[in-house]
């Protein structure tokens, strides 16, 4: 994947300093948005190595291949590079652009006529849930034994694979917050401020993908007999 091309280079300012705090913009994010606004090229690919594989990890689970999740990600930059003007620090920079891919992928998404999951035309608040956790986390009844070896289990080829069927038929917003969490190791605030919903709401929508795709994951074991 190349980096979109004509910035202008100047000193840089290391990305791995830039840490920004959940709801608003530090002071490093505003060095940060400096070096970008003047064209640092040094800057800009460091941020741009940072964020990309994450940022197609999250647009493939909108559209059909990793190709096209590539071509929303070179969009989602070239929207940065001519956005950082008009950006007006309301959230965190990461928030920012995260927000700029999430809205490309959900339009390309829909270009491309992809089916959409029967659990997204569920109300998330209304959809019937039986929970397998307790109020402090613990399971209310134990899930079924993985065997002797679940760690083999869990990296097999078969099994990643049905782990990804189960996070693709997930509703969007579940689907959305079961990545970042999970797969991109993102705080519960910075999940809630990307997609603007109430803490309580974000942890609500993991509980409940979680809890789909390990009753997904111990029905494949099961059924197949690999356990």
């Amino acid at each position: 994947m190349r980096e979109p091309e004509n910035l202008t280079t100047i000193p840089t300012v290391p990305v791995k300093s830039a840490q920004t705090t959940y709801g608003r913009v530090t002071a490093a994010d505003d060095l940060l948005l400096q070096r970008l606004r003047e064209g640092d090229e040094a800057t800009f690919a460091s941020l741009f190595d940072q964020y990309c594989p994450s940022m197609a990890r999250l647009a493939q689970f909108h559209v059909s291949n990793p190709v096209v999740a590539e071509e929303v990600v070179q969009e989602a930059w070239l929207g940065v590079i001519r956005g950082l003007s008009r950006f007006e620090g309301r959230c965190s920079l990461k928030t920012w652009i995260f927000r700029i891919l999430i809205n490309i992928a959900i339009t390309r998404g829909q270009h491309e006529s992809r089916s959409i999951p029967f659990s997204s035309l569920v109300d998330e608040e209304g959809e019937s849930f039986e929970p397998v956790f307790d109020a402090s986390g613990s399971w209310i009844s134990s899930p079924s034994s993985w065997g002797n070896n679940p760690e083999e289990h869990l990296l097999s080829q078969e099994t990643q694979r049905c782990i990804q069927i189960a996070v693709e038929a997930l509703s969007p917003r579940q689907r959305q917050v079961i990545i970042l969490r999970d797969l991109e190791g993102w705080t519960a605030g910075e999940v809630s401020e990307l997609l603007e919903i109430s803490e309580v709401n974000q942890r609500v929508l993991l509980h409940r993908a979680r809890s789909r795709v390990r009753h997904a994951l111990d029905q494949y074991l099961h059924e197949d007999g690999k356990v």
